[in-house]
């Protein structure tokens, strides 16, 4: 029992040392300066390793936080029982599909709910998901082999006669690579059982012990080749379970995620990270409204989660004028591919720097050792306006307003 007190109390620790810091700025040497309006707590920053599966961490980290808001406490969830689970959905559709949908490394945050409420959720100690050499998670032999077994499975339908028929022994031999990469995970998960302060559980009766409704968790979106203030279905290639959100005027999208923030309610936010401006390294996110001076060393891995390359311009030290964001200029962007989904992370904060620039504070999961913020970085309301490809929380953190105009109940 001491030893799980011990972990709490670390957990608590670990998420609130950030906001404890006296000077707060993002960078050794910045002139930036950021006084903290909204600080929620936050399990510890992890690292997704070498792996494509951001949309995972970043939705249980937010989940964990949703937890604290409710009265429990923050366990570590398991990112890669999501995962396997996934890529089992994921197969299924793009098997029904021919193919033509995504089977990758990358995900969404609807898959979260679409794995917990079919299959459940355990605690990272009970499912580490590491069945190979490695201390980190990397997953590009696991992704090459998984996507190898399905472009010979679709071959091999495309090859029958006219009186054949497909077995139905690819989804076990499916499950046959992930158990050998991620670790075994029974076809009836009631089976797989697990003790947590003692008392033992399956991933169904966990998750009912958590009591996390999948239900009351939305997603909201803005852009305007979809009709304002009703739902869709955006169109990336990550979204493969179909998962809808509500479309809102780019005002009132930065309105929610503000007003969530200010009510108790964090949310995760799916962005792209792949823009110059974008400096992990620097602890920021920001549209400087000249960039031209932003000078560029390296390569960023596919999946960024080596923190990206060296970005080096005088806006990462000091506060500047930033581009105006428009609901028209952000639209460009979408239409013309240079605002894509790159990454999944977890928003837990508004700040405010020296010129009254409001920023939200967000925890990423490229581990604690590239920046100078402890793994977190800070975006800037015209990089949230402008990159922001959704973000998903509970609907109560909407206002009594916002519901309405969506009817959401």
């Amino acid at each position: 029992m001491k030893k799980i007190f011990s972990a709490v109390a670390m957990v608590f620790f670990l998420g609130s040392t950030f906001a404890q810091k006296a000077d707060i700025t993002n960078k050794e040497g910045s002139s930036y300066k950021f006084t903290k309006e909204v600080h929620l707590d936050a399990t510890p920053v992890q690292s997704q390793g070498w792996t494509g599966t951001c949309w995972s961490f970043s939705a249980l980290s937010f989940f964990e936080t949703e937890l604290k808001r409710t009265g429990k406490t923050m366990p570590i969830l398991s990112e890669m029982f999501i995962v396997y689970q996934a890529y089992l959905g994921k197969a299924e559709k793009y098997y029904r599909t021919d193919g033509n949908t995504n089977f990758d490394e990358g995900g969404a945050f609807h898959d979260i709910p679409w794995v917990i409420s079919r299959f459940g959720i355990v605690p990272e100690s009970a499912y580490k998901g590491i069945n190979y050499d490695s201390e980190k998670h990397t997953h590009a032999e696991l992704s090459a082999v998984l996507k190898g077994a399905m472009k010979g499975l679709l071959e091999a339908r495309d090859e029958m006669g006219d009186g054949d028929v497909m077995t139905n022994a690819w989804m076990p031999a499916l499950r046959g690579i992930l158990n050998s990469y991620l670790g075994f995970i029974p076809e009836d998960v009631k089976d797989m059982k697990f003790k947590v302060d003692g008392k033992e559980y399956n991933p169904i009766s966990y998750r009912d012990e958590l009591g996390l409704n999948m239900d009351d968790y939305i997603s909201l979106t803005s852009f305007s080749n979809h009709p304002f203030n009703q739902e869709c279905q955006l169109a990336i290639a990550d979204n493969w379970a179909w998962g809808s959100s509500y479309n809102v005027p780019l005002e009132d999208l930065w309105g929610a995620a503000e007003y969530a923030l200010r009510e108790g309610y964090s949310f995760a936010w799916g962005a792209d990270v792949s823009e110059d401006y974008f400096s992990f390294r620097s602890g920021l996110a920001i549209v400087p409204k000249d960039e031209s001076t932003i000078f560029v060393s390296g390569k960023s891995n596919k999946n960024f989660s080596d923190a990206g390359a060296e970005k080096k311009a005088s806006c990462f030290m000091e506060p500047g004028e930033e581009l105006e964001i428009t609901q028209e200029l952000r639209q460009k962007g979408y239409d013309g591919k240079q605002t894509t989904d790159d990454h999944g992370m977890h928003a837990v904060g508004l700040y405010k720097d020296q010129n009254g620039t409001k920023y939200l504070l967000i925890k990423n999961s490229w581990g604690t050792s590239y920046n100078d913020c402890d793994g977190y970085f800070y975006a800037s309301e015209a990089y949230f306006k402008y990159k922001t490809i959704n973000i998903y929380l509970h609907k109560d953190g909407l206002s009594k307003e916002m519901k309405k105009k969506l009817n959401i109940q």
